[in-house]
């Protein structure tokens, strides 16, 4: 993965590590009421299962990503954005980022699922160029709400 990129003097994309552990929790915690543990991202990111980027603002983590690559395939596993900056663009840039990275390292195709409630994310998504190509009934433990899975050709 590639080092930090500054967007700003203020804002930054960077490659979160270990050493975010626990500035990356309590950004979930607010970010999703059924969340990840610190363990689950710990081993994660130690395995290199999954990386995860960072968006900070000002000093502050206010987004990151968690995502995954296998083979010629990555997983968007995770978005969240801190509710004081939410509609800001922060998922957006996350997400660009994170399609140049792939374009860069030659992944052909990209996924995710996401909520059929969370309008702002399908939006944002579909605004990218993901097409809606199935549903997961009752997918979301929380809530049991369905999955809507999204492809996208890069």
């Amino acid at each position: 993965m590639k080092s930090a990129e500054v967007i700003s003097g203020i804002q930054k994309i960077f490659d979160l590590g270990p050493e975010h552990l626990s500035q990356l929790r309590a950004l979930e915690s607010l970010c999703f009421e059924y969340y990840w543990t610190e363990e689950q991202f710990r081993l994660g990111l130690e395995k290199k299962a999954f990386f995860v980027l960072g968006y900070e603002e000002q000093g502050m983590l206010v987004g990151y990503l968690a995502y995954s690559v296998v083979l010629d395939e990555m997983e968007v596993l995770n978005l969240g954005v801190h509710p004081e900056f939410r509609r800001k663009g922060i998922g957006r840039a996350l997400m660009l980022d994170l399609m140049q990275r792939c374009r860069e390292m030659n992944v052909k195709r990209g996924l995710l699922d996401v909520k059929e409630s969370n309008a702002p994310a399908i939006g944002l998504y579909e605004s990218l160029g993901f097409v809606q190509v199935g549903v997961r009934k009752n997918y979301y433990p929380d809530t049991r709400e369905d999955a809507l899975l999204y492809d996208l050709d890069f």
